[in-house]
């Protein structure tokens, strides 16, 4: 439990305090709207939550978000799932991410690196030619608004444009990272049916060329909706038979039009994984997303003109898309297509001191991989302009916080950021006038009520509680898709505290006003930042024939560490020989994720279920964590319950 008066490891000086562009907009809020002059960022966030109308709509008028026609109000309705946002309000994400075109053209938007090339810029005006050039070709093809259009592609430059310009005709962007295996990417596309599919012939990852060429035949052979195939040569191959040429396509000298949509229109399909089932199809709007965004990116983040903004990703989390609204802010943002260990462990902190970095993101994980290696981070680089590192993924640990400071520098701000898919943002994290406390994310957002509940809805501090936020913001999905009655989107969050958001985190609110995540309270698997369902990984292990039946457990360890052990029952007869395990990990690796190979492969008597057959994997977790078993299960729920001593047991040699 966090002390109540711990020494800060960071403050921020009074010259940053004021330049911040968070103090700036409560200045002019309070002039303007009424907001708390005094108090600093507190009362502004009190006031952000009562007055949430007002608030966004400060936001929207700080930001000069161009709504082509009016808004009636800010909210039509604040019930949850359903909340209306700006009512009667049309504008597009892509003429925003845009607008420094005007002002800036020769400047870089994008930075693109990757293992084995030096840094490239794409200037605005030249990125603003590209999307108007693809949005042209776009309609062209037949593509109209609500129209879903396809990526299979790494973080490259031709992913930002595609999405721009999908964003700039209406249609609704979805992507996926070229490790993901076939099956993995049909049960996310499948569901939408896009139109279009930008494709590459493979990636390069830790000093190695991967052909993705198969993948992609079998994705046009298995997604019928298809109009139109781009290739993009990343590697140099030929195009296939029919596929369109990447650069034909954006070779005009195009003004792009911008459709102007209604706020709720949608924008993307991000994809979180529940633990049974397909992937979650998780339908953000473009309004939503820009507002939420420029609020994050703008005042959270304090990124501006003169930032540039490097966060390591791929197009499968939703950090990419988080790191394309970096435009909006008109700041450069950086992106980096590689291993993040390649060739050696301080990869990432090479590709900061290389572009120039302002705001480095990453992974809890890898700053405790960092650790671990004994990488110095400030002796072997120049990391100077590097303002604050930011780390979600998972909780960054308290000796997380204590490297960064000694390695990288002591007056550094470290922002530790928990948000989700979900909503495409941060529930908690960065916040530029307050101090940092080791293990600990800084605040909640602005505009977010987030508050720990206990297991009656009372709100605790200073106690483990349920993640919750109790009021609407912009960017929760708009619905999920393939969800016609809604009752999806509203069992994932709201079946638990009616019409309140229950996020799945265990978290501590504390008395000085910080958070402290403790991990999943739910069973979703979550690699490096990459939500997987536990059914992605039974759809394919249970092809195996020598395996009757699996479970597969996510564990966060108190160093910062991920446990992520696949027990499986074997068929009779069945050995789990090396052979075997290959197969395992080959099939994982292959047909899902790299990530998504499992530490361990341990055979079990049997799985656990529930009397109505459903897999207990979330009691199984609390005894690997160390929870008797009478607080993790309830007994008289279990069709087995000797099964799960063979769990209890390992836990005890395991502590």
């Amino acid at each position: 439990m966090p002390t109540s008066n711990p020494e800060p490891l960071w403050r921020p000086d009074p010259q940053r305090t004021a330049e911040a562009q968070v103090t700036k907009f409560q200045t002019w809020a309070a002039e303007h709207h009424g907001a708390p002059s005094e108090g600093g960022y507190p009362a502004l966030h009190r006031w952000s939550v009562d007055e949430l109308e007002t608030f966004w709509k400060a936001v929207t008028e700080w930001f000069d978000v161009r709504f082509s026609t009016p808004y009636t109000r800010v909210l039509g309705s604040r019930t949850m799932p359903g909340a209306e946002w700006f009512p009667g309000g049309t504008l597009n994400y892509a003429e925003h991410a845009l607008r420094a075109a005007a002002t800036r053209p020769d400047e870089p938007a994008l930075l693109y690196v990757d293992e084995i090339h030096e840094p490239s810029p794409v200037t605005w005006s030249e990125l603003r030619r590209q999307v108007g050039a693809l949005a042209g070709e776009l309609r062209a093809l037949g593509v109209r608004p609500g129209d879903r259009v396809s990526g299979y592609l790494p973080n490259i430059p031709q992913a930002v444009v595609a999405l721009l310009a999908t964003a700039a005709v209406g249609g609704v962007w979805t992507s996926c990272a070229p490790d993901f295996g076939a099956r993995s990417v049909l049960d996310r596309f499948q569901q939408v049916e896009p139109v279009v599919l930008f494709a590459v012939d493979g990636y390069r990852y830790g000093g190695k060329e991967h052909d993705r060429r198969a993948v992609v035949a079998e994705l046009r052979a298995e997604l019928p909706t298809l109009r139109a195939v781009v290739h993009i040569p990343l590697l140099g191959a030929e195009p296939p038979e029919d596929a369109l040429d990447w650069s034909a396509l954006t070779a005009a000298d195009e003004e792009p039009v911008f459709e102007q949509v209604p706020f709720d229109h949608p924008l993307w399909v991000l994809y979180s994984s529940g633990t049974t089932g397909l992937p979650k199809a998780i339908v953000q709007s473009q309004g939503g997303i820009l507002v939420e965004h420029l609020k994050q990116l703008g005042l959270h983040c304090d990124l501006g003109p003169a930032d540039r903004f490097f966060w390591y990703t791929s197009t499968g989390w939703m950090m990419w898309n988080f790191l394309v609204s970096g435009l909006l802010t008109g700041t450069t943002i950086v992106l980096y297509d590689g291993s993040p260990g390649h060739p050696d462990t301080g990869a990432q902190w090479r590709v900061a001191e290389r572009t120039g970095a302002t705001l480095y993101g990453t992974s809890a994980a890898y700053v405790m991989a960092c650790r671990k290696a004994e990488v110095h981070p400030s002796r072997d680089f120049d990391l100077s302009r590097v303002r604050c590192v930011a780390t979600t993924g998972s909780p960054l640990p308290p000796d997380g916080f204590r490297w960064l400071h000694d390695e990288v520098r002591d007056d550094l701000w470290i922002a530790s950021v928990s948000g989700g898919t979900d909503v495409c943002s941060c529930f908690a994290g960065a916040v530029p006038t307050l101090p940092v406390y080791t293990g600990e994310l800084q605040a909640p957002g602005l505009g977010t009520d987030l508050q720990a509940w206990d297991p009656e809805g009372r709100p605790v501090t200073d106690e483990v509680g349920e993640l919750v936020v109790t009021n609407p913001m912009p960017s929760m999905p708009v619905r999920f898709w393939n969800d016609p009655d809604g009752s999806r989107y509203h069992d994932s969050y709201f079946d638990t505290y009616p019409g309140v958001w229950r996020h799945g985190d265990w978290i501590t609110v504390t008395s000085r006003g910080s958070v402290v995540i403790h991990g999943r309270s739910d069973s979703t698997l979550n690699r490096q930042g990459v939500r997987m369902g536990s059914a992605d990984i039974y759809e394919v292990v249970e092809r195996i024939p020598e395996i009757k039946e699996s479970l597969v457990i996510g564990i966060e360890q108190a160093d910062g560490g991920y446990w992520m052990p696949l027990f499986v029952h074997l068929a009779p007869g069945a050995v789990l020989d090396e052979a075997l395990l290959d197969r395992i990990k080959r099939a994982i690796r292959e047909q899902l994720s790299p990530r998504h190979v499992p530490d361990e492969v341990i055979e079990v008597p049997g799985v656990p279920h529930t009397l109505t057959g459903k897999r207990i994997e979330v009691p199984v977790k609390r005894l690997l964590q160390g929870t008797p078993l009478e607080k993790a299960v309830n007994p008289g729920s279990i069709d087995d319950l000797d099964l799960l001593h063979f769990y209890e047991d390992l836990a005890r040699k395991r502590s």
